[in-house]
């Protein structure tokens, strides 16, 4: 039967419970057990995707096209294990879950609680997430659990773990409590009050923690361990201190030190064999011994928040990584250069202008295209990037004054970029279409496999096909391709079915020819791992090194992976 570790948070946000989920889950993978994790959110948005990236980060995408919390592409980077929607599901979901039941008088004019039917709710959504029933399904699932004890928001999620673990009974489910030991620097000390506060209202609704993992700037001494231990009544082996790092994959080595995957597999009553982390070592060996360095400038708008683009950052960090080089990745806000102009864009080796929704900004990233477009300076567009990168050749190369999106210029002559309706309704096509009139007006999402044209950069990169995970609404207008393509716009990939734009790249050859410039309309970063990195980031990277004269080191995998071992 599936094994769960349900993981909970105490005293404050952020400290970090999915990068831990994510940890335990590869040090458990890396003694060969077959791991999955899910993430619990308990906001009433049904999902992320309406939600402010200032307030909620970065919205990760699975596969099967689900709009997910963030911390879902830390567990893809941290184990081989793929998520899915059932991997991530909200307080909104389960509440509208149970809603359409009693409509549909499934509890039989019963009265709709709390307790039972949104507790057990929720654990029949664990354990789908879990693939219990299927062939699918995990030795061990890890459960993050969002928000932080206390929150009344949280208790629904809280009290059906205490139930499932009562139903799984002993060496079936454990917890990990994550929790806070401030240092107050006027004082000198570490303290441990918050962590035992933490705990005891753990214990009061009924949960007693396996194992606590406490976060603080720097390692905590055994003495505060052991009074932590004394007060908490949890075991001084299983009182784990996670200090400050400075990178997340140093993490599972640092857990793995601490006996944490022997407690857990203990607890569990899991006979597995011992834990390899060769693979982790090495690319914390290449992480901390790159042999070249690359400014990147990502020109973006939501430059505050390194958290809105978490998979893209971690994608550069990867394709560092794998070419032994040090990613330096420069936020610039777009505004800025709106206000300022494009010289400060100067002396970087590549310019990256990521996804985004809305106008604010919109002209200061086709200002620093163009100026990657004219200085040859190697650019990669990414969903929005790659739309804005057609509007600037539609308008610069194609001579089509004012074309834009009709995101962001409803009344604008040259539509080069819109949703499908609005171009299909010009050619009264609409209502051909039927059910299927909505087409692009909501959001494409998830994965989708595209044919690749031959000859091209993109072909050098992906080989025949690309199979990449969307998120956008608005497309390239297809009316306008054959313009954009005999303007000398190369459209390297497009969808089978409608043939909607993927790819846009520059010629390397000929007076538009260009050293490294890809639009994609996909999102290539939810894909990628520090373990394999992804080939377009690389190929990116490469080019910078190229522009830095600086050529990557040959076979860098190789020595990424042969690292530890030497």
């Amino acid at each position: 039967m599936t094994k769960f570790v349900f993981v909970t948070g105490g005293v404050v946000s952020s400290l970090g419970k999915g990068i831990a989920a994510a940890s335990i889950a590869a040090l458990l993978e890396s003694r060969g057990i077959r791991v999955t994790l899910l993430k619990l959110d308990p906001y009433i948005n049904v999902d992320p995707g309406t939600m402010s990236p200032f307030q909620h980060g970065e919205v990760f995408v699975t596969e099967d096209g689900a709009e997910t919390d963030l911390d879902l592409g830390h567990y893809e980077r941290f184990v081989s294990s793929r998520m899915r929607r059932w991997n991530n599901f909200t307080t909104g979901q389960i509440y509208e879950s149970v809603i359409k039941k009693e409509r549909r008088g499934e509890y039989l004019g019963r009265t709709v609680q709390v307790i039972p039917h949104i507790t057990n709710e929720i654990q029949a959504f664990i354990e789908r997430g879990a693939g219990i029933g299927t062939p699918e399904a995990a030795q061990v699932a890890i459960v993050e659990i969002g928000g932080t004890v206390g929150d009344i928001e949280s208790l629904p999620f809280l009290e059906a773990v205490r139930q499932m673990s009562l139903k799984l009974g002993r060496g079936n489910a454990c917890f990990v409590h994550l929790t806070l030991v401030p240092f107050i620097a006027s004082a000198g000390e570490l303290k441990t009050k918050p962590t035992q506060h933490s705990v005891q209202k753990l214990r009061e609704i009924g949960i007693l923690p396996d194992m606590l993992m406490c976060r603080a700037d720097r390692r905590i001494p055994d003495d505060e361990r052991a009074k932590i231990s004394l007060f908490s009544n949890v075991p001084l082996d299983s009182v784990i201190s996670v200090w400050d790092a400075t990178s997340i994959y140093k993490i599972p080595r640092m857990l793995h030190e601490q006996g944490v995957d022997r407690t857990l597999c203990e607890i569990l009553r899991l006979d597995t064999k011992p834990a390899d982390l060769t693979v982790w070592d090495s690319l914390v060996h290449a992480l901390e011994h790159p042999e070249r360095e690359v400014r990147i400038a990502m020109v973006g708008k939501y430059v505050d928040l390194t958290e809105s683009y978490k998979s893209l950052s971690e994608a550069l960090i990867h394709a560092g990584i794998h070419t032994k080089s040090r990613v330096c990745i420069e936020y610039i806000d777009s505004e800025r250069i709106e206000a300022e102009g494009t010289g400060m864009l100067e002396g970087f080796d590549a310019i990256l202008v990521p996804g985004g929704f809305g106008k604010r900004g919109v002209e200061g990233k086709i200002a620093a295209i163009r100026f990657a477009r004219e200085r040859g300076v190697p650019y990669l567009g990414i969903c929005l990037g790659m739309q804005l990168a057609v509007i600037e050749f539609a308008r610069d190369a194609c001579g089509l004054q004012n074309a834009n999106s009709t995101e962001f210029d409803p009344d604008t002559p040259h539509p080069v970029v819109g949703l499908i309706t609005e171009w299909l309704d010009r050619e009264g096509r609409v209502e051909k279409r039927g059910a299927d009139s909505d087409l692009g007006g909501t959001m494409r999402l998830g994965a989708q496999r595209c044919p690749i044209v031959p000859g091209t950069l993109t072909a050098s990169i992906y080989g025949e096909s690309v199979n990449e995970r969307h998120r956008h609404r608005y497309e390239v207008n297809n009316h306008y391709v054959s313009r954009l393509e005999r303007a000398g716009l190369v459209v390297a990939a497009r969808t089978p079915s409608e043939q909607l734009t993927e790819v846009v790249e520059l010629p390397r050859i000929g007076p538009l020819a260009h050293p490294w410039f890809v639009g994609v309309q996909f999102h290539p970063e939810f894909t990628s791992t520090p373990r394999d990195g992804h080939p377009l980031f690389r190929a990116y990277i490469e080019a910078a090194l190229a522009r830095a004269g600086q050529a990557p080191t040959a076979d860098a995998d190789a020595a990424v992976v042969s690292a530890a071992a030497g």
